[in-house]
């Protein structure tokens, strides 16, 4: 739960991104207020943890500004019972807004959250802030590269990639489901990228979306830069 001192913070940033049109739906604006992103920064920006922007959390990886969060979780259209797969954990705190809609404590079809870190570093500060928070039994953390995908996972329906591809792995596109959808930033690595929207029909069809200018640390290992 979020302490009486960022109450005031929450509401100001919750109405400006609903004013800008980032935050469309009841759904996202609850996970939102119930994610303690407090928790997920680095104890040296816990003050900064509401401002819309990125913040470091060390190895020189950030998390991304909450508009980004909002953006990608708006676009992916979840929904409780929904499997996901998230490439790139950081802190925790974008795997942790997702399970709160797709694995929300009120539903009794839970889906599921599977993040990957390849930065080992940042594996025990993940799994602490998902742990203290009360997402550790709904998302799980895994070291690994993150581009090759989850196979022994999948099928999963939607994936969230939170780092920017040279191109979309093959890998993460063989394991979206039919009806699936993915989120990748392509690009190179300035920060400066296209976030890519992948869907896949019901008969394996693969059809990519430009849905904007993003930027995002580059993505490493066998399908990274």
């Amino acid at each position: 739960m979020h302490t009486d001192h960022f109450k005031q913070e929450i509401d100001n940033l919750v109405r400006r991104l609903r004013n800008s049109g980032y935050m469309q739906s009841d759904e996202m604006e609850r996970a939102f207020r119930t994610v303690p992103r407090e928790e997920f920064v680095h104890p040296d920006n816990r003050r900064h943890a509401y401002r819309d922007s990125p913040l470091p959390i060390g190895l020189g990886q950030t998390i991304s500004a909450p508009h980004m969060c909002v953006i990608m979780c708006e676009a992916l259209q979840l929904s409780p019972g929904l499997k996901v797969l998230e490439v790139g954990a950081g802190s925790g705190y974008h795997a942790a807004l997702c399970a709160e809609i797709v694995a929300p404590k009120s539903t009794q079809t839970p889906g599921h959250v599977y993040t990957i870190e390849i930065v080992e570093g940042l594996i025990d500060f993940a799994r602490g802030n998902l742990e203290r928070s009360g997402y550790a039994e709904r998302v799980t953390l895994i070291h690994a590269d993150g581009g090759v995908g989850l196979p022994e996972h999948a099928p999963f329906d939607r994936i969230l990639v939170a780092a920017a591809a040279p191109d979309v792995p093959d890998p993460l596109i063989a394991q979206l489901s039919p009806g699936g959808i993915m989120l990748i930033p392509v690009g190179g690595k300035g920060f400066f990228q296209e976030l890519m929207k992948v869907e896949k029909d019901k008969n394996g069809n693969v059809v990519k979306k430009r849905w904007g200018g993003v930027a995002f640390v580059p993505l490493t290992g066998k399908y990274g830069h």
